[in-house]
């Protein structure tokens, strides 16, 4: 299911408070930073190189992706780590994040990677169902209590 009109865009000072509200389900809280504290990470930590964007559907903020975009080789795992991907409560189940993860992974593979990693912590309500659909795959590591996963890009 694609769900219509959902695109990328950068933050601007204009949006930035009505995607800094962005709030996903309370019993998702435990997996997934707000928005306000993923843009204090990004700004404390620029040697990961931070990507992100906000997740529009229309002319409407409906969520937020951030990567770790090509960090100097060692410091991070992977040189594309999805760090943050989240939909409001409001336009969950309709397909964005999928159509949001398949936007980011197209723009990572353009930029000639071979995989794109993410990692979740594990619990009840957690995230993997939702990554194993998209098609990725545990790598075996664990990386501060977290499943490190993979989403391997076939060569063309």
């Amino acid at each position: 299911m694609r769900s219509p009109g959902v695109h990328l865009r950068e933050i601007t000072d204009d949006d930035r408070d009505a995607v800094r509200a962005l709030r996903v389900r309370r019993d998702q809280k435990q997996f997934v930073a707000s928005v306000s504290q993923s843009l204090k990470e990004a700004a404390k930590k620029p040697e990961a190189n931070p990507w992100y964007r906000a997740v529009y559907c229309g002319d409407e903020p409906v969520g937020f992706v951030m990567l770790s975009w090509k960090p100097p080789a060692g410091l991070y795992k992977g040189r594309h780590f999805l760090w943050r991907l989240l939909v409001d409560k409001r336009y969950q189940r309709r397909g964005i994040g999928r159509e949001a993860l398949m936007q980011v992974a197209t723009l990572v593979r353009a930029d000639g990677a071979t995989e794109l990693l993410t990692s979740y912590e594990p619990g009840e309500g957690e995230p993997w169902p939702f990554y194993r659909k998209f098609g990725f795959e545990p790598t075996g590591e664990i990386d501060d209590g977290e499943i490190v996963l993979r989403l391997a890009f076939p060569a063309e």
